[in-house]
């Protein structure tokens, strides 16, 4: 299969120049998390976690999440390169989302910067904002990137795209 990428604009990043494995890196972009009109998280300390053909996802430090507005989930996944994922269900005032945020309680050494840090998908949010752009949902039911004006494709987890 031929994946027609999407050349960059000025300001803008591909997807396909990230790297594999992924590499985390710090942003001070201000990121934010909305469900049920309550702020969940929001920080200008995340650690967005770059990898090949997946738009970012953004990891809030505990400290900048309303832990107390999130529950244990039983759902547990695992990465190849991170380990083992544990889900996080979010409840405000009465709202429910059940394995909404995630994050990784012992990650392999490389991924140690985001030990704890919680990670939310868009698509079960009310809004996940970038410097107060609202990010569209990556396709797919398992990926959580975050996708803004300045990244650009293709992207996995749409149809067609499991074999990228």
């Amino acid at each position: 299969m031929t994946i027609q990428r999407i050349e960059p604009g000025p300001g803008q990043e591909s997807v396909w120049d990230y790297p594999r494995p992924p590499r985390v890196e710090d942003s001070s972009r201000l990121i934010q998390v909305r469900f049920n009109s309550v702020i969940l998280a929001e920080t200008r300390r995340a650690l967005r976690v770059l990898e090949t053909s997946h738009p970012p996802v953004y990891y809030f430090p505990p400290a900048d999440v309303r832990m107390d507005l999130l529950k244990p989930n039983p759902r547990a996944t695992w990465c190849e390169w991170k380990g083992l994922a544990r889900y996080l269900d979010v409840e405000v005032d009465g709202k429910s989302a059940p394995a909404a945020a995630w994050y990784y309680p012992l990650p392999t050494q490389i991924y140690e910067p985001i030990k704890e840090y919680v990670a939310f998908y868009p698509q079960a949010m009310e809004a996940c904002l970038v410097d107060g752009e609202q990010v569209r949902i990556q396709e797919g039911d398992f990926y959580g990137g975050w996708i803004t004006r300045d990244i650009v494709g293709p992207f996995k987890g749409g149809a067609g795209t499991l074999g990228w």
